[in-house]
């Protein structure tokens, strides 16, 4: 699968990628907020190998996930995923993680938007949501740039990297979903 927008390709990751992904996935601020630690060359590998090698979403229990490439230089500038959480409710979720050096163009606004499209669109989803730490300001931000709407706070609800945090829950619905 590829997506093209305005200045990106959504491409799926492969091991020409690894030293792109490791210029901001192995950083702790990139990763201060996200499930998984700072990466290194091995686990990076071992993702492309296992669940950043699918090129589709056909059932639920899987996840895309797909390279941001800025179309003019080809640069890796982060990468955005689509969970299949649930035939029967159509429920997915959307992520994103995008290199800093690259922050303040909207290449994270740009590449969630055209997955959340393929989501309602071309998948078929009925909701789509957004879980993130409440300290991440930035990724707070992206969701409420895309319509999303914070349907929950979520008190210390979660021991995480050895502490308590707060989670904020966006979401946005088919019928709200406008390109």
């Amino acid at each position: 699968m590829q997506i093209r927008t305005d200045r990106l390709l959504l491409r799926p990751l492969t091991e020409d990628d690894v030293d792109a992904l490791l210029a901001y996935r192995s950083r702790p601020d990139v990763c201060r907020y996200v499930p998984f630690a700072p990466m290194d060359r091995r686990v990076v590998l071992e993702r492309l190998a296992g669940p950043w090698a699918r090129t589709a979403l056909t059932d639920e229990g899987q996840s895309l996930t797909l390279g941001a490439v800025l179309a003019a230089t080809g640069q890796l500038v982060g990468d955005v995923v689509l969970f299949w959480h649930s035939r029967e409710h159509r429920g997915g979720e959307l992520g994103y993680v995008f290199n800093p050096d690259f922050a303040g163009h909207g290449y994270a606004t740009e590449a969630a938007r055209a997955v959340l499209r393929e989501g309602f669109e071309g998948v078929g989803l009925h909701r789509i949501v957004a879980r993130l730490d409440e300290r991440n300001e930035a990724s707070a931000a992206v969701a409420r740039r895309l319509g999303m709407r914070q349907e929950a706070r979520l008190v210390k609800n979660e021991f995480f990297k050895g502490e308590w945090t707060t989670e904020l829950d966006f979401a946005i619905l088919a019928e709200e979903w406008t390109t």
